[in-house]
């Protein structure tokens, strides 16, 4: 109660009361008023062959309108940016996503419910209050375009809110799941996935979403109960929206499913079939132009989620949302230990059979590249662990490690990927007439594949952003992305979130540390000290740049101190810290 009490006498002094935040999405714009943009002497890379020749690019009206060696503009309010030894490549595409899902621990109940620690109305609201900044973190990422692959029918209106094409990525969409197999945790209103039982319920349920002009429909085949109704509902989905000019893909990662689906007229594989393919089903893929999406990182997640041992990269830890993040440490202070553990050990149990999947997912690519069939890139990004945007880079590096070469990999990301919705038109290649959703490179990504994470301008429609840029953080994320990384106990990314110039004070005004250099010292060494360590927020009170949190840090078993803190934020770094202790 006291603490509480003082916590409410800051807020006074500080000039706020209590309220949750409002969430800002705030991006700065080289051109702002839409002005055309002249890259100069910049290599360009032809993704359908890999050849790379320097030029200069022409950007007006939204669009690529001139490449040649050399262009003349006499417009003085002409943006001009300097290529010399950049690379420029089309904005990447990622095809296989979930905007219902945050990637937090929370967010598929069907699979591990923690719903009585965090109702899953709760999530919900959540995703519908970020999808801007999940969004805009797709475009910081270098990801121009995203193809949804299923959620409830409030998909439409995002995508709808979301639809300035100069500021947020592409978004290529569908509703609920049409599935065979109905998840106890989804029996829910606007439910992301419905069982059909005939096939009647599903061409009904294909007819519900024609009049919010579906991008695709999507079928979870999950071959439960009877075998012959599933595929009958499977193959009058597929008829009913072809019917509409509408693509379906399909979820089968069985080999007999995704046959198949396949002989149903499926265009779009979403998975990577977890079974050796054999020729029967490489000569079907292949006759049918079925497009194939591989996610192959996302099982992997999973896996690392339940063992209790997920690792997130320090890019991730930076770029991504942090609130996903934090709720991989919440087990610490739950109270449900019980089934926590027996989570844990059956992630750690898995682990075995995980290995044996994943070589099989990656051998069934190699093999399916070799036989030139459509491969996109995609990370089924919303999954448990599976970070939106910042996850991309991960699913690169495990195509990489199945075979692929890096252009393969380009052309997976790009022009592969545009093919899927027949988008090849106007976008996933850099050519005069399509929209300009490009992205500037400090390095060349036909040598190292890592130059893809070495972006220094996105490009959006015509409109240009400073990767930096694209989304400003709020002070909110700054002080949980520092509490993440404490509680990860990962000193380089902890300090990265103070200024040069920090000050720490015992409250009021007993200066304790000045600057990055006096406040860099011992965190290592704290760290290491005490492996347990973890942070909990009891109270949070946001208003400006100022966060008040009230914590619960954790040292060791039964050594506990509660403690108020005081953070204010400048040039998206933490400035000043003040303490609040007893």
């Amino acid at each position: 109660m006291k603490k509480c009490i003082l916590l409410f006498l800051l807020c006074i002094t500080f000039g706020f009361a209590q309220k949750e935040a409002i969430n800002d999405v705030k991006s700065i714009k080289l051109n702002p008023k839409g002005e055309a943009i002249l890259i100069e002497n910049i290599n360009v890379i032809d993704v359908r062959t890999g050849k790379e020749k320097t030029r200069s690019v022409l950007i007006r009206d939204k669009k690529i309108v001139d490449i040649r060696k050399k262009i003349r503009v006499s417009d003085e309010t002409i943006l001009k940016i300097d290529g010399t030894g950049k690379w420029l490549l089309p904005g990447m595409i990622d095809s296989h996503v979930h905007l219902f899902q945050s990637g937090s621990l929370y967010t598929r109940p069907d699979v591990f419910n923690l719903t009585k620690f965090r109702p899953y109305e709760d999530e919900r609201i959540w995703l519908k209050r970020n999808a801007p900044d999940l969004l805009k973190r797709y475009l910081q990422s270098g990801i121009t375009t995203i193809i949804d692959v299923g959620g409830p029918m409030y998909n439409y209106k995002i995508r709808e809110q979301y639809s300035d094409n100069t500021s947020y990525p592409n978004i290529y969409l569908t509703g609920p799941l049409v599935s065979t197999y109905q998840p106890k945790a989804f029996d829910i209103e606007d439910s992301p996935i419905i069982k059909v039982n005939s096939p009647k319920e599903a061409i009904a349920l294909v007819q519900k979403q024609v009049p919010f002009k579906p991008d695709f429909i999507k079928i979870w085949y999950i071959n439960r109960g009877d075998p012959v109704l599933n595929h009958q509902i499977v193959k009058a989905t597929i008829e009913e929206s072809h019917k509409h000019n509408l693509k379906v893909a399909v979820h089968a990662t069985e080999l007999k499913t995704a046959k198949l689906a396949i002989q149903a007229n499926a265009d779009i594989l979403v998975h990577s079939v977890r079974e050796i393919i054999d020729d029967e089903f490489v000569k079907m893929i292949k006759a049918s132009n079925v497009s194939y999406i591989p996610t192959l990182m996302v099982s992997d997640k999973y896996t690392e989620a339940f063992a209790q041992n997920i690792q997130f990269t320090n890019e991730e830890l930076r770029l991504s949302n942090p609130f996903p993040i934090k709720s991989f440490e919440d087990h610490k202070h739950l109270d449900n230990d019980a089934q926590f553990e027996r989570y844990r050990k059956g992630g750690i149990a898995f682990k075995d059979k995980q290995i044996e999947e994943n070589n099989i997912e990656a051998a069934n690519l190699k093999l399916l590249q070799e036989k030139k069939i459509n491969i996109a890139t995609g990370t089924d990004a919303g999954n448990i662990g599976t970070l939106h945007a910042t996850s991309y880079q991960e699913e690169l590096k495990l195509m990489k490690s199945a075979g692929l070469s890096n252009l393969e990999i380009i052309q997976a990301s790009t022009i592969n990927a545009a093919k899927i919705l027949d988008k090849d038109d106007q976008i996933g290649s850099i050519e005069v007439s399509k929209l300009a959703d490009l992205i500037i490179l400090e390095a060349n990504p036909l040598q190292n594949i890592d130059a893809l994470q070495k972006i220094s301008h996105v490009i959006k429609a015509g409109s240009i952003y400073r990767t930096e840029d694209v989304l400003i953080e709020s002070p909110e994320n700054i002080v949980q992305r520092q509490v993440n990384a404490y509680n990860l106990r990962n000193a380089e990314a902890f300090l990265e979130n103070f200024s040069e110039d920090i000050e720490i004070y015992n409250f009021p005004d007993n200066l304790v540390a000045k600057g990055i250099e006096e406040f860099k010292k011992g965190w290592a060494a704290f760290f290491k000290k005490y492996p347990n360590l973890h942070c909990e927020i009891l109270n949070r009170t946001v208003r400006a740049n100022t966060v008040i949190d009230h914590e619960r840090v954790k040292y060791a078993e039964g050594n506990y101190n509660d403690v108020i803190v005081i953070y204010r934020i400048k040039d998206e770094k933490i400035h000043k810290v003040y303490f609040v202790r007893d």
